[in-house]
């Protein structure tokens, strides 16, 4: 989950410099091509089938189309918010996934993780009202960014569920859980034709250092992907994606090297409280 946090900060600083010259649309594009080409080679090198089993293949289309929505909003906001309040505002998507986790997989949620949603969306509160130079953030960006952060959710939560399914009265055996990298195969390979369908009225050909800024997209999403799908095969949904604010650490940091972005202390305080948040709904197994 670590590496899953540095991987995806990596990946946001390039979607925001490629949002300089390049619709949004157009990078899910190209982003979700070139991983669904990394993905099918990493599948195959297993020796598994990447359309998995069956019956799971209607809870795998919907991890597929709920990260398609996710990730057009999260880059759509990358373009439009300062990347600290754009990543921190994402990253509202494990508290979210506490509750998601709770109401379908059974997963507790105790009286600290009902403190703990409270925090963190106050802490929301307090970055939307502190951006924009003190103006508050763009209200409808805020909405989408919010958006895209529960579709997060819901895919998480759908990751969870295929890789350690929960025994339902038409498969009371769910068996062993479909492989991460059959979960992760599937996500661009929904978002591919749905992205091309977006893009094609708006294409603008990439010069030579575009291409270059798309293919590092493409390269640090697989690799955020591949850690993100593994750590939460490995941990309870809260705990794991806890780690992830990280990525609210890396995104402070990179925003002030490289886009001379530097978060007023009420953006860093509200992002102290969705972290704290998150810390303490991550604490029951």
């Amino acid at each position: 989950m670590v590496a899953a946090a540095f991987a995806f900060s990596a990946m946001s600083a390039l979607v925001k410099e490629a949002e300089h010259g390049l619709p949004t649309a157009e990078i899910v594009f190209v982003r979700a091509a070139l991983t669904l080409a990394l993905s099918y080679v990493m599948v195959w090198r297993i020796g598994r089938s990447p359309w998995g089993t069956p019956h799971r293949r209607p809870s795998l289309v919907l991890r597929g189309t709920l990260g398609f929505i996710a990730l057009a909003c999260y880059y759509w906001t990358l373009g439009r918010l300062p990347l600290a309040e754009a990543t921190t505002v994402h990253h509202t998507a494990p508290i979210w996934t506490a509750v998601l986790a709770w109401l379908f997989l059974r997963e507790g949620l105790s009286a600290g993780t009902a403190v703990a949603l409270a925090l963190g969306m106050a802490g929301v509160v307090l970055v939307a009202r502190s951006g924009g130079g003190g103006l508050g953030l763009d209200p409808v960006g805020l909405a989408v960014a919010v958006g895209g952060a529960f579709c997060s959710a819901a895919a998480y939560v759908t990751v969870r569920r295929l890789t350690n399914p929960v025994p339902t009265t038409a498969h009371p055996e769910p068996g062993p859980g479909e492989h991460p990298l059959v979960i992760v195969f599937y996500f661009p390979l929904v978002a591919t034709p749905l992205s091309l369908v977006w893009a094609a009225p708006q294409w603008v050909t990439p010069s030579g250092r575009e291409w270059l800024l798309l293919a590092g997209i493409g390269v640090t999403t697989q690799i955020g992907q591949v850690c993100l799908t593994y750590g939460l095969a490995r941990e309870p949904a809260a705990r794991a994606m806890a780690v992830g604010y990280l990525q609210v650490v890396f995104a402070i940091a990179v925003g002030a090297a490289l886009f001379a972005e530097v978060p007023p202390w009420t953006t860093l305080t509200g992002a102290a409280l969705i972290v704290g948040a998150t810390a303490v709904a991550a604490r029951r197994r």
